[in-house]
């Protein structure tokens, strides 16, 4: 069975009040079972998959730092390798047998190659990023391996981020499973709770909400009208927006409640001045897990401009292939290397300010920034490369259709909605900035929030889109 909102909620609530009461150690084992109960609850079988990263990065932490030399480079092979070998067969190796099989087709070959149906277990990707992490700061001396193998267990496996991240540190996270943590004070549960509310209004009221439009412009993709096609990507920009951020929001109010802190994942992209600042905003902690473990050791920008440009290629084709096993990403991240590869021949030295309020001057580029990052999401989104290409050429060509007034009208109001709440937590500075507001103000914010999560909630339920990676 797969979790629903209201299980969620009950096992939440469960975990918190037994988590009050019990010393550290009682709360790690309390976060550990029910982090397996959760995971479990989806399909039991690939527990053993969370089991087994656990001890391999566990023991070649431990073993590390007394090696030296190949012991110390195989050590980090081994997690490596089962690490990204489990990502390869469960991910990959039916879209590269497929990839392989139309390759062969095309030069006039007839290949017998094996039609391969692998199901993905859910949040791979994610926590196999935070787990290779950890060894490989330990490679690097920038940490020590923990000797506690249950705090361990729960870094890999906590619940509240276990399927779509943030993709911790353990530098960040792991201590604090380490050390004592005090009953949650009334600060925490109103922070935690408010972080809840907000992330549940961008899920259901701006992403749930505009679903069914995306799905039947998509599915349009050949006839319906560019005016429906570019509505039907603005409303994609804002779906996959709430609802990933919606999901990080949640997420973080759920620890925090626990008493534990987790790394702010978005922080108003779509006020980004350019793609530089929209990478430093959006999914943070995959685009700093990016930065640190690949784009770095490719180099970085401490070569030509040439290497440059050819290390963030490489990333962001990486990046978009992380996402999914299919052409339409690798496509989507190889625009974005475009756009970064453009952006760093045009921008200034010392560009920067992306945690700065916008000022008017800022709007046009803005939106010509938003603007690049919806003409990516039309292949983030598209079934398949025949989709997307569809998609795009109705947009380009102004094919006829009419105006989609419906559409228009709900995600006309939706976007400033979203907006509007960026707006509110950059000019705070923090994305708890509303809690410091006058307490009238502030209960005009709840109640709308709740009213709108009541209207909306009657829509068929749409899984949390990030679920897939």
């Amino acid at each position: 069975m797969a979790f629903n909102s209201v299980q969620y909620a009950l096992l939440l609530i469960t975990v918190f009040g037994l988590n009050q009461v019990l010393p550290r150690r009682g709360q790690n084992v309390l976060l550990l079972l029910a982090s397996y109960f959760f995971y479990g609850s989806w399909d039991w079988r690939f527990l053993s998959l969370l089991w087994i990263s656990t001890l391999v990065d566990y023991t070649v932490g431990r073993a590390l730092p007394a090696a030296e030399g190949r012991r110390r480079r195989r050590l980090l092979i081994i997690s490596m390798t089962v690490n990204l070998g489990f990502l390869w067969i469960f991910k990959y190796l039916g879209f590269f047998v497929d990839s392989a099989a139309r390759l062969l087709e095309a030069v006039g070959l007839e290949p017998n190659l094996p039609m391969l149906s692998i199901v993905l277990p859910i949040g791979i990707s994610f926590y196999t990023f935070q787990t290779m992490s950890y060894t490989i700061d330990i490679y690097r001396g920038r940490m020590t391996p923990t000797k506690d193998l249950l705090s361990f267990a729960v870094f890999v496996a906590f619940f509240p981020q276990l399927v779509a991240g943030p993709i911790e540190r353990a530098k960040h996270l792991l201590p604090q499973f380490e050390a004592d943590r005090p009953p949650t004070d009334w600060n925490h549960i109103g922070s935690g709770l408010y972080l809840i509310l907000i992330g549940l209004f961008k899920k259901v009221v701006l992403a749930d909400s505009v679903a069914p439009i995306v799905e039947e412009a998509f599915a349009g993709a050949g006839t319906a009208g560019w005016l429906q096609l570019v509505v039907g990507v603005y409303a994609f920009a804002l779906q996959i927006y709430g609802d990933f951020s919606g999901y990080s929001s949640i997420a973080r109010g759920s620890a925090r409640l626990l008493g534990i802190d987790l790394m702010v994942n978005f922080n108003q992209p779509y006020l980004s001045r350019n793609i530089t600042q929209f990478w430093r905003t959006w999914h943070i902690s995959l685009s700093t897990w990016l930065r640190d473990y690949l784009y770095i050791p490719l180099g970085g920008n401490r070569g030509s401009s040439l290497a440059t440009q050819r290390n963030l290629m490489i990333t962001m084709l990486l990046g978009g292939l992380w996402h999914g096993a299919a052409w339409v990403f690798v496509i989507w991240g190889g625009l974005h290397g475009l756009y970064l590869v453009v952006h760093r021949r045009m921008r200034h030295a010392h560009e920067g300010g992306e945690n700065q309020a916008p000022k008017l001057r800022d709007v046009p580029a803005i939106v010509a920034t938003f603007n690049l990052v919806a003409l990516a999401w039309i292949f983030f989104r598209a079934a398949d490369l025949n989709q997307a290409l569809a998609y795009l050429g109705g947009v380009i060509t102004l094919r006829a259709g009419p105006i989609p007034w419906d559409s228009i009208v709900l995600v006309g109001p939706l976007l400033l909605a979203s907006l509007g709440l960026d707006l509110a937590q950059r000019r705070g500075g923090s994305h708890e900035a509303i809690l410091d507001w006058p307490g009238i103000r502030r209960g005009l914010v709840y109640a709308s929030c709740l009213i709108g999560i009541v209207l909306f909630s009657g829509q068929p339920t749409v899984p949390f889109l990030y679920f897939q990676f």
